[in-house]
Formats: structure tokens, C-alpha cells, sequence
């Protein structure tokens, strides 16, 4: 779960400092395997490198699922999928460098890593759950409902987040391709979407504070997505009005990844949660 996270944040560093075509000659690095100059081209190729370094872990993964017995069916699946998720990076990497990072193409790229990563993240919960057990779903299906209404609109959160960032100016360059759609319209509708998942948070957080005592593990994601959240509306506010300074950019895409994952997290604890996330008393009923 990590190295894919790790993935999505070099992703990130390859688009801002406009180094998606620093090796130009996919799969090669120009006339060679390997970068023979620095700054663009070494760039691209250590993302390279570690998104190789993510389909072996993922694989070795989906290897160990398939000879644990504890492991369900569905759960292997799951596994397979990641692994060919990151797989189909490669594929999908030497497309958009084709077309010479047509955004499209790009948003997509860093789409499917955030579905693969969302797949990694149920693989780790449900392997906690396997070695430390399971309880029951926490509250009552309305509440698993909010959450679980959280997911697709934190999605479009994401969605609209890249959206934004295809638009207007780009901290990465001035020659990078943009969408042509107005950078005020697209961070409107960006905010509005937010705000909706704001809403909905602070729904499903009012009944969690006042049940805490039996989902305590549950109460303390929360308050990181809530952090999470906090923080990056704050970014989101500063980088806009000092017009996108890259550095901030990344910052804000390496949040907007871990909004999506604690996200997924949470809303899977509370319909699978790890015995270790609710109270004894909670287990037993």
C-alpha cells in the first residue's frame, strides 16, 4: 500500500517539473534503457523504477494470498486486480507519452492509481482482520450508508481536484497541454463538491463522537481524516492565490491521496472492522 502511494506521489513530481517526456523513446530512456544525462530524464526514469518495484510487491502479494487457506475467494481477487492495476500503468504510461501527455491521458494515469491504491488498502484492512480478527459492522445501516454514499463523492472530490489542476496555469511548465476549460469554473465546481463532502463527513463524524466508546480505532481515523481534510482545504486556499507554485501542488496531491485512502479505509472498518477498532463490549453483541 505504501509503494503505491509512493507511485502516486512520484506521478505527481514527474507531471510538475514537466519531465513526463524526459525519456522520450518509451519503454526506452532515449537511445539507451537508462537516463545518460540528469534532471527530466532521471526524473522519469526513478518513477519508472519504483512503479516496477510496485508490480513485484503487488505480485508477490497476490502470490501469498493464493497459498494462505484463511484467505477468501473475493480477497484474491482482489489481490490479482492490484497487481494487474499496476500492471496496466505501463501500457497506459507509454500511451500518454505517445501523445505527448495529452491531460486526459495524465488524469486517467493518476486515476487508475488511486483505484489500484483504494484495492491495496481493503487487501491491508482484511489481512488485519484475518490475523487479529473481526468484529461485527459498527452502528446502525444508516450510518454505514452516509459512509458508504462517502465514497463515490470523495471520488468526484479527487476527480474534480484533477480537473482543476488540468486547467488553467501549470507550476510545471509553460508548454504542457492543458484541458482549455477556465481554471475559476473548474475550482468552483471543485469546492462545491467538497463542500458536499464536508457535509457528509460531519454527518457521519456527530454520531461517531457520540458512540466513541465502541469504535474508538474508528474515532481516531476519523480525526486523521479530519486533519487530513482540515489541512488541505488550507492548502488548497494558499496554492490557489500564489498561483500554483508546484511545490505546494505536490503537497496538495500527496493529501488528496491520503484523503482518498483514509476514506476507503474507514469506510470499509466500519462494515468489516478489525477486532481491534471496537470495544470488547461492542465485539460481543
Amino acid at each position: 500500500m505504501l509503494a503505491l502511494f509512493v507511485v502516486v506521489t512520484t506521478g505527481a513530481v514527474v507531471r510538475l517539473t514537466a519531465s513526463g517526456l524526459g525519456c522520450d523513446n518509451w519503454p526506452r530512456c532515449g537511445s539507451t534503457p537508462f537516463p545518460e544525462k540528469g534532471g527530466h530524464a532521471l526524473i522519469e526514469f526513478g518513477n519508472r523504477v519504483i512503479a516496477f518495484g510496485s508490480i513485484v510487491l503487488t505480485l508477490v502479494v497476490w502470490l501469498a494470498a493464493r497459498r494462505v487457506a484463511a484467505v477468501p475467494t473475493w480477497l484474491r481477487r482482489v489481490t490479482l486486480a492490484v497487481w494487474l492495476g499496476t500492471v496496466a500503468q505501463i501500457p497506459l504510461g507509454g500511451v500518454t507519452v505517445i501523445f505527448d501527455l495529452h491531460p486526459l491521458l495524465v488524469m486517467s494515469h493518476f486515476l487508475l492509481a488511486l483505484v489500484v491504491l483504494a484495492g491495496a488498502v481493503v487487501v491491508a484492512v482484511e489481512a488485519w482482520s484475518l490475523d487479529a480478527g473481526r468484529a461485527g459492522p459498527v452502528g446502525p445501516v444508516w450510518w454505514r450508508g452516509v459512509a458508504l454514499v462517502g465514497l463515490p463523492v470523495c471520488l468526484a472530490l479527487v476527480v474534480t481536484g484533477a480537473v482543476s489542476s488540468a486547467s488553467g496555469p501549470h507550476s510545471g511548465g509553460q508548454d504542457i497541454r492543458r484541458l482549455g476549460l477556465g481554471i475559476v469554473d473548474t475550482v468552483y465546481v471543485h469546492v462545491r463538491v467538497a463542500a458536499v463532502f464536508g457535509i457528509g463527513f460531519l454527518v457521519f463524524a456527530s454520531w461517531l463522537v457520540r458512540h466513541r466508546r465502541e469504535a474508538r480505532g474508528v474515532v481516531v481515523a476519523g480525526a486523521i481524516l479530519l486533519a487530513l481534510l482540515v489541512g488541505q482545504m488550507v492548502l488548497g486556499e494558499v496554492q490557489y492565490r500564489s498561483h500554483l507554485p508546484w511545490g505546494l501542488v505536490l503537497v496538495h496531491v500527496m493529501l488528496a491521496a491520503s484523503v482518498w485512502s483514509t476514506t476507503v479505509a474507514i469506510v470499509y472498518a466500519v462494515w468489516r472492522p478489525p477486532a481491534p477498532l471496537v470495544s470488547t463490549a461492542a465485539r460481543s453483541q
